[in-house]
């Protein structure tokens, strides 16, 4: 699968009030389709946001493979979800939007995939805008 003409949505993307969701059911629907190529379900950003919702990665698989829309699956998710005040939540979508490597094995990588899209980035330190960068969206200059 070409990163660069791909589907999944943008880790910026909310349903629901919840960054990374909408990305995440998109991911899935691929495993279950078997046309993820490169994607990763559930990766390591799939597991924060199942974490921090309460909710497990087979109860997710289950909920998208019976509800056919991107609403119902939200909705379910928010049903099933423990419940946040929304300034928790907010919180939690801007730590998952900033998030960057956390060792120096992990900054090596980051590096390594952002050198591999545009070298010339070093301003990016977030996954979710080195995700935008290899998809082919656009990263404002930081």
């Amino acid at each position: 699968m070409d990163l660069r003409t791909s589907f999944p949505r943008s880790m910026r993307f909310k349903l629901e009030g919840y960054v990374h969701l909408a990305r995440m059911i998109d991911k899935c629907r691929a495993v279950l389709a078997k046309t993820e190529g490169e994607y990763i379900y559930p990766c390591p950003m799939d597991d924060r946001l199942m974490e921090f919702a309460g909710v497990t990665a087979d109860q997710f698989t289950a909920a998208v493979k019976t509800n056919p829309s991107d609403d119902t699956v939200a909705k379910w998710f928010t049903q099933k979800a423990k419940a946040h005040p929304p300034a928790e939540l907010e919180a939690w979508n801007r730590m998952m939007l900033n998030r960057g490597p956390s060792t120096s094995k992990k900054q090596e990588y980051f590096n390594k995939l952002r050198n591999a899209v545009d070298p010339s980035r070093t301003d990016l330190t977030a996954w979710a805008d080195l995700q935008d960068l290899e998809e082919g969206r656009s990263v404002p200059k930081r």
